[in-house]
Order: C-alpha cells, then sequence, then structure tokens
C-alpha cells in the first residue's frame, strides 16, 4: 500500500486513535503500511459521565491495536492520553521523542462528536466537553508537537481533523460546529506561525463517516428530524455528488498524502474530503 517512499522511518503520532473502526485507527494504520514509527494515543479510561467507556479507547484497545501492527510489520507504540490536560500532551510528545529520538508527523484526531442537543437544552459541562477535547486538545497538540519539531529542526507535519462542520453549520450541534469552526482558524494561524520552520499545519474536513460514532449519529440525527434511518441515510447519499458517505481509509489516505513530501507546499488549508457535499 506504501505511495510515498519519503515517510518511511518518520514518526506520526496519532490522538484518539484506539476506537476499532475509528479515523485515528485507519490513520495510524496507513502510516503504518507507509514505513511510519507511529505513536498510537487515546484516552485510556473513561472521564465521568460525558466521556464513557462507549466513547472511548481504552487502555486495552491500545495495547490490542499496537500489538496488530507489530503483527502485520508494522512499528507501533502506545500512550494513552488525556487531550484536556496539556502535561499529558507534552507527555506524549515526550514520550514519542523517548521511544523513536522525534516527532515528524502530529495527528490531531481525539475529538468528541456524541454530546448533542438543541442550544436551549446544552449544558455548561458538555459545552465545555466538547470545546475542551475538540479545540484545546488541538491547540495542545500543535503547541507541543510544534516546539519538538522546531527544537530538532527538519520541519514536521501537523495534520488537524476538522470537519464538515468545519465550515457548516448543523442544527443539535452547536458546540460542535463550533469547536470545527475553531479549529480552521487555529489551523490558519498556527501555519502562519510555524511555516519559517518548515512545519505545514492543515485540517483535513471529512463529511459523514459511519464509525461507530458515526452509526450513533445516524441514529440521532433520523430521530431528531423525524425520519427513519434508513430514509435518513438515503437523503444522506443523495446530497453527495458521489452518491456515498465517507469511509475511513477516504481520511487515512488524505492524512497520508499531508503528511508525505508530496504536500510540502501546502498549509493552512482545510481540506475537503467529502465526496463533493462541502465545497466552501
Amino acid at each position: 500500500m506504501a505511495n510515498y517512499p519519503d515517510l518511511r522511518g518518520k514518526v506520526a503520532v496519532v490522538t484518539g486513535s484506539a476506537r476499532p473502526k475509528g479515523l485515528g485507527e485507519a490513520m495510524v494504520w496507513r502510516l503504518a503500511a507507509e514505513g511510519c514509527k507511529v505513536v498510537v494515543s487515546d484516552l485510556g479510561a473513561p472521564r465521568g459521565a460525558d466521556m464513557p467507556a462507549s466513547a472511548i479507547g481504552s487502555s486495552a484497545e491500545i495495547d490490542a491495536l499496537v500489538a496488530a501492527i507489530k503483527a502485520a510489520g508494522g512499528i507501533a507504540a502506545g500512550c494513552a492520553c488525556d487531550v484536556l490536560e496539556e502535561a499529558q500532551v507534552a507527555a506524549l510528545v515526550s514520550f514519542a521523542v523517548r521511544t523513536y529520538g522525534r516527532i515528524d508527523i502530529m495527528v490531531n484526531n481525539a475529538g468528541i462528536g456524541y454530546l448533542m442537543k438543541p442550544i436551549i437544552e446544552t449544558e455548561q459541562p458538555q459545552w465545555d466537553a466538547v470545546l475542551g477535547v475538540n479545540l484545546r486538545g488541538v491547540f495542545y497538540g500543535i503547541k507541543h508537537a510544534a516546539r519538538q519539531m522546531i527544537a530538532q529542526g527538519g520541519g514536521g507535519r501537523i495534520i488537524n481533523i476538522g470537519s464538515q462542520a468545519s465550515k457548516s453549520g448543523f442544527p443539535f450541534a452547536a458546540a460542535y460546529v463550533s469547536s470545527k469552526h475553531g479549529v480552521v482558524g487555529l489551523t490558519r494561524t498556527a501555519a502562519l506561525e510555524l511555516g519559517q520552520h518548515r512545519i505545514t499545519v492543515n485540517t483535513i474536513c471529512p463529511n459523514h463517516v459511519t464509525t461507530g460514532l458515526g452509526a450513533w449519529q445516524n441514529q440521532y440525527f433520523s430521530a431528531a428530524t423525524g425520519r427513519s434511518e434508513e430514509r435518513y441515510l438515503a437523503d444522506m447519499r443523495a446530497r453527495i455528488p458521489l452518491g456515498r458517505p465517507g469511509l475511513q481509509e477516504d481520511i487515512a489516505k488524505a492524512c497520508a498524502f499531508l503528511a508525505s513530501g508530496e504536500a510540502d507546499y501546502i498549509t493552512g488549508e482545510a481540506m475537503n474530503v467529502s465526496g463533493g457535499e462541502e465545497y466552501h
């Protein structure tokens, strides 16, 4: 599968990457297949009511993914990290450096996309959880990866995972939409500041992907809009020019491209990977 020989031996950290069938898992597998030394990271254990076991990657899942990548001939290590805690994000970067000697690629993927309510019903703890993980966590990832990349020299790649919600509004998702719009602004500013160090910073903006989280979203939004899940999915396909929702591997392909030398003159971008559904 390797399409980018220059990625061989590069060190890549992917947050929120241990949940089976998630975007993070797909990106880790693709980067490992390209020859990267990967660090699998996720929350590891539940954190309160807003981050239950059903919504996070556990330590056991981190270990299982690392073992699977190694069994397939890849190079991988695992490190639990709560991106709400700056010290843990700094420790994650340090873990990569301690394990592999440097960090070349930082993928800020950890996010909350399951706390959905109308604005008038959204409580502050839910708002804070979403903005904290989806935006503050990305800020910490950029900050500490960039510090290390600058110190070691040679440039680097920072890839943030946004959403179609980075550009369009969606009902019942005010916190999520706000956080993902914020990621695009943060990306643009980071690109301006870090370009002098040959560090590129970009955001990938997927449309709907039926991960485990995506399946929950299908159920939630179909009920919230008074449609059967089958009708909801049919309507979704009808508005996508390429006729289908996104797949995990679609995002993994974009990640590998942006991490590679083929994208060395691309920075500050919010790249749609949406089958034509999102075009502004």
